[in-house]
């Protein structure tokens, strides 16, 4: 009877154990190199699937997502999910009066490009190619989602309009990770993105 109760208390052990490393594997790393593990009892998959949520409930398709013109609309182009200004198009030609002070925004028709006082621009690749956030860490996330940093570097320039950065700032660190690790599994997509460009008379 005694081995019988030893046995089980070992496979209860076993089963308790195996609910929080069943995810070692699948893991992300900060900018230090760390590991990042999900909290206990939490998998990857789970936080894919919360950052989905979190991703179609922000909107981040409705600038970052090239459209496909439908008869309700414009429509995100799956193919291209996510991936930003689609560099394969014309650049879009803005009338620069919109560039001065007291004057409207404008989109292009994909609302992928905008252009005001800030000069002209253009939705990002938030796809895990190397064009997109393929080479990006964690910390490079967070620091670009919660202080509106270019491509999440220290000492960039701010990310411009219009980018709600100041909004995003509010998000909890365990819903960017969502966030992040959601958009790392996607399908990768090459797109070069074009750089801002300034108001005229202003240097880059």
């Amino acid at each position: 009877m005694k081995k019988v109760l030893v046995f089980i208390s070992l496979a209860m052990m076993l089963y308790v154990s195996s609910c929080y490393t069943k995810d070692d594997k699948e893991t992300t790393k900060n900018g230090e190199g760390q590991t990042v593990q999900p909290a206990p009892g939490v998998s990857k998959q789970d936080k894919i699937q919360r950052g989905e949520y979190l991703v179609n409930v922000i909107g981040c398709g409705d600038c970052h997502a090239p459209k496909k013109m439908t008869e309700k609309g414009p429509a995100p182009d799956m193919d291209r999910y996510l991936s930003g200004f689609n560099s394969t198009q014309p650049m879009p030609k803005f009338d620069t009066k919109v560039m001065q002070r007291d004057q409207v925004a404008m989109f292009n028709p994909e609302l992928t490009a905008a252009a005001g006082p800030w000069g002209v621009s253009f939705a990002a690749n938030l796809t895990p190619d190397e064009t997109g956030i393929g080479n990006w860490t964690l910390d490079n996330f967070k620091r670009a989602l919660k202080q509106g940093k270019y491509k999440g570097l220290e000492n960039s320039r701010d990310l411009l309009p219009p980018m709600p950065w100041t909004n995003f700032k509010n998000l909890k660190d365990d819903d960017v990770e969502s966030i992040f690790l959601y958009l790392k599994s996607l399908k990768p997509v090459s797109n070069r993105v074009p750089d801002a460009i300034p108001p005229a008379g202003t240097k880059s």
